[in-house]
């Protein structure tokens, strides 16, 4: 395998000494570019948690059921998926830049929409379903892009701060305030009025992402251009011969179709069997998975990548998720609460890790093609979990099937670790080291 891609100077930026004091976790906001891109993610995320809520009260507004909320969320789920891959090769292709102001347009006609249609009394659940899916396909867009620009505008040993702070505005903005926000609006005015606010979001993330003034590099010149299915084998080719991502790639398709039918499925009826909790409760320990989340997020960044990248990664996936065990067998709600939360914070930790080596160990122009592969295997399994799981749970206890998550995931953990000599390869390997070691050569002695 070859050593790291060597990163240039990020665009608009003056090199930096380490030593300046700074939390590490603060520091990529020392950079204009990441300034602005933090700021409008933060506030089209924040957009998007109130969608959740708005879409939902929408369809409820225009007389729709369960039946027409599912297919409203589905075409919304279809266009994501349908359209992540290519939105990877468009990361690798056009100017990333070009790709997320495009994006937030798309969001914003979308979210204009449908407030003018509602707040005049003409809009049809057709036209909600319509932008649903607009907005679904402007997301598998985003995503590969903002993946992939982060290393044009951050030095290497700034991306693992960068992607911890992502990784804890999105829970508090996407899964908290956003939808608390949306019901208070909701409840005092309407639907219409709450989707008015979620465009004026998206206008204000348009006009700030205006102002990102790096000349990303990100288009390939128009001679000898491939073809799209040639950019994707080439994608995939690179995924299946690179054996640190190939089977953390294939660990992640069996976790989540382990994990997420019993998290999302199963949950709510332990809670009735031994909580005695209902919707609240559910809302309740999901919201602790999350806060885990954000926390080890948060933690992460304030550090360096570590020296056994890809085996603590691995491990904190595979025995991050042993607590899930519990889930089935106690009757203390506290007890299931730390549990979630554990779990959270081992996933946010290891999600931050991971987002961090596919910018610096994945070749600069194939990193948008590589993030929406990832992207693709953890939305395409999810649905899947979540069908099978009922059923299952139908002929087998439901203690036993969380146990077997428990045991499952470290094991095929170790496993995969095993496989692809994970840690031969993170020695071979070094990242945050030989750059550290260069900025400390760069300053002046000590007096």
């Amino acid at each position: 395998m070859k050593k790291p891609f060597a990163q240039k100077q990020p665009v608009g930026t003056a090199p930096r000494r380490p030593g300046t004091g700074r939390l590490r976790a603060l520091r990529p906001l020392g950079r204009h570019d990441f300034r602005i891109l933090i700021t409008a993610l933060s506030i089209s995320i924040f957009g998007s948690g109130m969608w959740a809520v708005t879409m939902v009260y929408q369809v409820i507004a225009l007389d729709g059921g369960p039946a027409e909320l599912s297919l409203v969320a589905a075409l919304a789920g279809l266009g994501l998926v349908s359209f992540v891959l290519l939105g990877g090769i468009a990361a690798d292709r056009l100017p990333r830049r070009l790709i997320l102001i495009s994006v937030e347009a798309v969001n914003l006609l979308a979210l204009a929409s449908v407030t003018l249609l509602a707040l005049t009394g003409r809009l049809q659940l057709w036209q909600v379903a319509a932008a649903a899916t607009m907005l679904g396909i402007a997301s598998a867009f985003f995503f590969p892009a903002y993946s992939a620009i982060l290393p044009r505008i951050l030095p290497p040993e700034e991306l693992l701060a960068a992607n911890g702070m992502e990784g804890t505005i999105r829970p508090v903005l996407q899964q908290a305030a956003g939808p608390a926000v949306a019901g208070m609006v909701i409840a005092a005015t309407s639907p219409g009025h709450t989707a008015a606010l979620i465009a004026a979001a998206h206008t204000i993330a348009f006009s700030i992402l205006l102002r990102l003034r790096s000349d990303d590099g990100g288009a390939p010149s128009a001679q000898a251009r491939p073809s799209v299915w040639a950019d994707l084998r080439e994608g995939v080719a690179y995924t299946a011969r690179t054996p640190w991502l190939l089977w953390t790639l294939l660990y992640a398709v069996v976790l989540l179709l382990l994990l997420m039918g019993p998290l999302e499925v199963l949950l709510p009826f332990a809670i009735r069997q031994q909580l005695g909790g209902g919707a609240a409760t559910f809302g309740f320990m999901l919201a602790m998975f999350g806060i885990g989340g954000a926390a080890g997020a948060l933690t992460v960044s304030s550090f360096r990548l570590p020296r056994r990248y890809l085996s603590l990664m691995m491990l904190l996936w595979g025995f991050g998720t042993v607590p899930m065990g519990i889930l089935g067998l106690t009757n203390s709600f506290w007890l299931m609460a730390a549990a979630l939360a554990t779990c959270g914070f081992t996933w946010g930790v290891a999600q931050v890790i991971w987002g961090t080596l596919l910018q610096r160990r994945v070749p600069p122009h194939l990193l948008g093609r590589v993030s929406s592969l990832d992207f693709f295997v953890s939305l395409a399994l999810m649905p899947v979990s979540m069908a099978l799981a009922g059923p299952v749970a139908e002929v087998v206890p439901i203690w036993l099937i969380y146990m077997v998550v428990a045991v499952a995931s470290p094991v095929l953990a170790i496993a995969a670790i095993l496989i692809a000599r994970m840690p031969q390869d993170e020695i071979a390997h070094p990242l945050d080291t030989p750059a550290e070691a260069a900025a400390k050569g760069a300053q002046p002695p000590s007096s």
